[in-house]
């Protein structure tokens, strides 16, 4: 039973193109934010499936989902907030499945930002993110328009040899974050981790 469901979900252009997964016994739900569509970026990209595979034997529910104009899903690329707005309505289906259950973010690269936003944006909805994990995060695309979460346990993971994120731009940027978080940086790893996929299990899970 621990197989991906693909689905359609209703999303602020159109359909969405998901995959689901729901354990019966999960200790909480985990949502993955895919990297930069423009780039290629899907939600079969190979880190996002790492941390599916890493949540799934956490013991959570997993959904993963194709931004507008990705694979089935409907609309085209906004690249800002567009995005979130997606991440958005796939959270609230999430959480609609299994209310009682609390709900992780997690995003790789662009993803980083929409997962950021996203949890900001619940947060001031009333809603908890306990836990929310930015990989190789896209920083520099983070502003007051999109604030993080004030609240709740913050990873990012930076690999140190990365060759699309600046890794200084992100090390600046989390020296200059006044809320408490975790900076993990990955040694002799580029931005796809390459090589090192199981570092990065190997990061994320005891933090779940």
């Amino acid at each position: 039973m621990s197989r991906e469901i693909p689905l359609l979900l209703d999303g602020p252009c159109g359909q969405l193109e998901a995959l689901h997964l729901d354990l019966p016994e999960a200790k909480g739900l985990v949502l993955i934010c895919h990297p930069n569509p423009v780039q290629g970026g899907t939600m079969l990209n190979k880190v996002v499936s790492t941390l599916q595979r890493t949540a799934r034997d956490a013991g959570y529910s997993t959904l993963r989902f194709n931004y507008r104009g990705v694979g089935a899903s409907a609309g085209s690329h906004d690249m800002d907030t567009g995005e979130v707005d997606d991440a958005e309505a796939a959270a609230h289906w999430f959480r609609g499945q299994r209310p009682d259950l609390p709900l992780t973010l997690m995003g790789f690269s662009f993803g980083g930002f929409v997962a950021a936003s996203l949890a900001g944006r619940l947060e001031r909805q009333g809603i908890d993110v306990p836990r929310l994990f930015m990989v190789a995060p896209a920083v520099m695309r983070i502003g007051d328009d999109n604030p993080l979460p004030d609240s709740g346990q913050l990873t990012v993971v930076q690999p140190d040899a990365d060759e699309v994120v600046p890794p200084q731009a992100v090390y600046d940027w989390s020296a200059g974050l006044a809320r408490p978080h975790e900076l993990l940086k990955v040694a002799e790893c580029g931005h796809f981790f390459h090589g090192k996929l199981t570092d990065l299990r190997d990061l994320v899970l005891p933090r779940l």
